[in-house]
């Protein structure tokens, strides 16, 4: 979900290669909730092993980029790996899956693991378990770069999926993510929406700032007489797109059932 936006985020963003390690290829469907569209990642150095992460959407011909990509790169594809089972990021797995000929993991299918490593050319991943935006979202350290899914955007703030996505589980993989920026010298990470981020722990610690801060705002507000969800976007999230305004009330349900189990 996009919200406030962070600074030096705001241009345009096309995908594309940024790193010897990693390519993006954008899906072809921006909209309020996805930004620029879906960042299908490829993950391997050219001439070898790699993997695809969040394939995205079904048509459109985006499998056909993301094979012609990996084509131009000279490599081979052993699996397809999921962030999460979002329709945005996962529905697309199966079909590319089995037109490559390799398996579809993910943490929701507990084919992938907390901590578990895959190898790629140049790099090894490990899985981190991010729960949070939503119950099976996991993170991929690849280097010194990793690759956040929904957990963090490349521009402004993400949802919490109430019921699935819980406030407590995110601020602590918040916490988590910036442990290993700050200890393992992350460069970058790459989101599953918008740009890449280049000042990781910064981003990562304006995150958590912002989630404290929009709880006190969410206390704040029904104290002076919210008792809905609705009615607590109207007075934390006054200035949201119409559009995203689901969004905004499923994380204000996360916010109170935090806010709910700290009393």
């Amino acid at each position: 979900m996009s919200g406030r936006v962070l600074v030096g985020d705001s241009d345009s963003w096309s995908g594309g290669v940024v790193s010897p390690l990693a390519v993006c290829v954008l899906a072809p469907n921006p909209s309020p909730w996805t930004l620029d569209g879906t960042n299908t990642w490829i993950v391997g150095e050219p001439g070898g092993a790699c993997v695809v992460i969040d394939p995205g959407p079904l048509g459109d011909g985006h499998s056909e980029s993301i094979m012609s990509t990996v084509d131009e790169r000279s490599s081979h594809v052993t699996a397809v790996l999921l962030t999460h089972g979002h329709i945005d990021h996962a529905e697309g797995a199966d079909e590319l899956a089995g037109r490559l000929g390799v398996p579809v993991r993910s943490f929701r299918s507990l084919s992938l693991r907390n901590e578990e490593v895959v190898e790629v050319a140049g790099a090894v991943l490990r899985v981190m378990l991010t729960p949070g935006h939503s119950s099976d979202s996991v993170c991929f350290v690849a280097g010194n770069e990793i690759l956040t899914g929904d957990t963090v955007l490349g521009r402004g703030t993400s949802l919490v999926a109430h019921p699935d996505g819980r406030l407590a589980e995110y601020l602590e993989s918040l916490q988590a993510l910036s442990h290993v920026c700050a200890d393992a010298g992350i460069e970058r990470l790459l989101p599953g929406h918008g740009p890449v981020i280049d000042q990781p722990s910064d981003v990562v610690d304006y995150y958590l700032r912002h989630r404290l801060e929009r709880l006190e705002q969410v206390r704040n507000a029904m104290a002076s007489g919210a008792t809905t969800a609705s009615e607590v976007v109207d007075r934390v999230y006054a200035d949201i797109p119409p559009e995203v305004r689901p969004a905004a009330e499923s994380t204000v349900l996360a916010q109170l059932a935090y806010l709910e189990q700290q009393d």
